[in-house]
């Protein structure tokens, strides 16, 4: 397992799902899985924490590749020392519906020696952490939205 790809549809458009994906400071309120501190700009160093069931909470220090508003949002991280275990983690945000509801993209992609190892033991747990954190945002834009 190289990727990790997982999809939910939102009932609201992409401008407010993308308030509350790259509203960080919120995400103790609703996010059961992430916290980021940071700015969403390209070219800046996040520190993200991940506290996927069955795993150890893990904290690590990517840099932002991508922030093109509301479409997509992605950084890559490093285990150790770059080329060994990288992961490039994207949110695509495609508009549906005239714009009225969102199709959420959340994947990971994988590379490097250790990436065999290390996914076929954490794969299905992050997995499960990601399809946790679509739920959770959709909960939360649906209910912002709707108030």
């Amino acid at each position: 397992m190289d990727e990790i790809v997982t999809e939910i549809e939102i009932d609201a458009p992409p401008n407010a799902v993308w308030r509350v994906l790259t509203d960080f400071e919120s995400y103790p309120e609703w996010n059961p899985v992430m916290k980021i501190n940071g700015e969403s700009m390209e070219g800046e160093r996040l520190e993200v924490q991940m506290a996927y069931e069955n795993m150890r909470p893990m904290t690590f220090r990517p840099t932002v590749l991508i922030v093109d508003e509301p479409i997509e949002f992605r950084w890559k991280g490093r285990l150790f020392v770059p080329g060994l275990y990288d992961g490039e983690h994207r949110f695509v945000l495609t508009e549906l519906d005239d714009g009225g509801r969102t199709r959420l993209t959340h994947a990971e992609t994988f590379r490097g020696p250790l990436v065999g190892f290390i996914n076929r033991r954490i794969g299905d747990d992050v997995e499960v952490g990601f399809n946790q954190q679509n739920e959770a945002l959709k909960q939360q834009v649906e209910k912002q939205t709707a108030s």
